[in-house]
């Protein structure tokens, strides 16, 4: 029983600790809150809550401070007010002391002879008998050694399992140790199960998704941003309404003026105005437009009345375009020389774009298109490589380019690859190789493969750099593309070029024909007429070196005009034969 009872003193210190771990932090942080912002409500939920749980620590504190039963250790030296090595006649001469004050006989008060009997005796015979004593100066207790004991801080109402308040136990064990840690996994887990791992809800995520299109006009998008489902959730305060209100109240008084008080209110204004009145027009002024129709002739002249547009300012002569900035625009010497410096520095681009099929005439649906652009940029300075001008941009930022193949009625890029223009060895690199590859892909000769790779080399010295990818072709049709090369550093430099691929129905395997894009060359029209069935190629895969050796003497006696269309026809051959010799071996492997 006793040791209940003093379990049960320790229930209010439990809970004091309990309260304290969560409501301390707690407070702090929204005291540090409402250091920071203007709190214009004090009487909200979260305030008397917090109030209210300060309140209870501070009974708690004052009750656990105040409690009637103290619990105490065991020690018979300060029960009969001895020092600690008494001796045993001192002790028994304390005792007859204290007997006269505490002994029922003496003392007929209840709460004396409870004293006398629970505590001074039990002193009395701890100190006196040898055992007692010599157990207590050894391990602080008369009996021995004692075990240790641990106990459950609840009230003693509770721990009375036997009587009326078992059940109300097991409430409590159910209700902190089952129900209350599934209460918070369920609200954590229907909260979370909101948002995704970006900590963006579901809902938003999946509004953005369905709102958010290619063609979405770029005044609509604060308008979509507003339908996050996050917006939903704020809550609406009566404070929020009061700017409002005030506002709504000024812009009232403003619009609902009396037209017969519009002359007291414009009166009123000039007087508490006067200088907007007394003020004059500069002679100045009057002198640059001459106060006659004589003196409007060089206004009217004026140069800036040609400038339409930048670029139109950047074709302009150098001593124009000096004069304009400085008599219009108020521009002085050094201003002026600072422009003209970044006008050197700012590229000029052009780009040369095509597409095709490796190794065939034309492009049918489902192929695997190539795209081969160069971009070039030139500048006044003759610089290939230079630094934008950005003042007050914090540090260096490369200079670079994006080439671009779109289609702007499906509003699709079929293609984008990244342009540096700094790292001139890379680029000699990456041009190079893949010039290469290009070449002996198509069946060219060492010779000119060779005169391709150095013409690609002198290429990118000059300030170009090639620009390759690969892309799927699609459905059949006639394609008006656009290729756009932006620079995300200058602003005027994006430059764009109109592109015209003409994808074909697909055939056969081994039947191709059609037109690249108009910017490419034009097929012949007895190129398709040669072109005949496979097992016929396959039968006269050798007369097509005879025929080779006749073209080339024809070539040779008409000359170099017909020399291109010559070649063309000879790389034909070859490709078409290649591909009909690992036909047959295939054919003659099977068999």
């Amino acid at each position: 029983m006793a040791a209940s009872e003093e379990n049960s003193a320790l229930f209010p210190i439990f809970i004091l600790t309990i309260m304290a771990l969560p409501l301390v932090p707690y407070t702090i942080m929204k005291l540090c809150r409402a250091a920071s912002k203007k709190i214009s409500n004090f009487s909200t939920c979260s305030n008397l809550t917090l109030i209210l749980l300060w309140i209870i620590m501070i009974f708690l504190v004052y009750y656990i401070k105040n409690m009637s039963r103290e619990i105490q250790v065991f020690d018979p030296y300060s029960i009969l007010e001895l020092e600690p090595g008494a001796s045993e006649s001192e002790i028994k001469k304390r005792y007859r002391r204290l007997s006269i004050l505490y002994h029922p006989d003496k003392n007929p008060d209840p709460e004396a002879h409870k004293y006398f009997v629970e505590s001074i005796t039990k002193a009395y015979q701890a100190l006196t008998d040898p055992i007692s004593r010599e157990n207590y100066e050894k391990y602080g207790h008369p009996d021995g050694r004692q075990g240790f004991q641990m106990g459950i801080a609840l009230p003693q109402f509770l721990l009375d399992i036997d009587g009326a308040s078992g059940g109300i136990l097991l409430l409590w064990i159910v209700g902190v140790c089952i129900l209350l840690p599934l209460v918070v996994a369920v609200i954590y887990l229907s909260r979370s199960s909101k948002y995704t791992g970006n900590y963006v809800m579901h809902q938003t995520l999946s509004a953005y998704y369905y709102l958010m299109k290619p063609s979405l006009a770029p005044s609509k998008v604060m308008e979509v941003f507003t339908k996050a489902a996050e917006y939903m959730e704020i809550p609406v305060r009566r404070t929020d309404d009061e700017p409002l209100q005030k506002l709504f109240m000024s812009v009232r008084s403003e619009l609902n003026l009396d037209l017969k008080n519009i002359k007291q209110e414009q009166a009123k204004f000039w007087k508490q105005h006067p200088a907007v009145v007394k003020v004059a027009v500069p002679l100045s002024a009057r002198k640059t437009t001459g106060g006659s129709a004589e003196g409007l002739h060089p206004f009217c002249s004026c140069p800036i009345s040609k400038v339409r547009s930048f670029q139109d300012f950047c074709d302009m002569a150098r001593q124009d375009r000096a004069d304009l900035l400085e008599q219009v625009a108020g521009f002085s010497l050094p201003e002026v020389q600072d422009i003209e410096m970044v006008l050197e520095m700012m590229p000029s681009v052009t780009i040369e774009v095509r597409c095709e099929t490796e190794g065939e005439e034309g492009i049918q649906e489902g192929d695997i298109v190539t795209v081969q652009a160069w971009v070039t940029i030139k500048r006044a300075n003759g610089l290939v490589g230079a630094l934008h001008h950005a003042p007050y941009f914090p540090f260096h930022k490369e200079e670079n380019f994006w080439f671009l193949l779109a289609d702007p009625i499906s509003n699709n890029v079929w293609f984008s690859q990244k342009v540096n223009f700094m790292d001139e060895a890379a680029a000699i690199t990456t041009a190079s190789k893949a010039i290469e590859e290009t070449m002996e892909g198509s069946g060219a000769s060492v010779k000119e493969t060779s005169t391709a790779v150095r013409e690609a080399v002198e290429k990118v010295r000059g300030g170009s750099r090639l620009v390759m990818g690969k892309f799927p072709a699609p459905a059949e049709g006639s394609y008006n593309l656009t290729c756009f090369c932006l620079c995300d550093s200058w602003i005027g430099c994006d430059k764009r070029t109109n592109l015209k691929v003409k994808i074909l129905k697909r055939t056969r395997a081994g039947t191709r024909g059609g037109s690249v894009s108009e910017e490419g060359p034009i097929a012949e029209d007895g190129l398709e007429e040669e072109e005949e069935n496979e097992e016929e190629e396959y039968d006269d895969y050798e007369s097509e070196y005879s025929e080779d050796e006749e073209d080339e003497k024809d070539a040779k006696k008409k000359g170099p005009a017909a020399n291109g269309t010559v070649q063309r026809r000879l790389q034909l051959r070859r490709f078409r034969h290649r591909r009909g010799m690992k036909t047959i071996l295939f054919i003659h492997g099977k068999q």
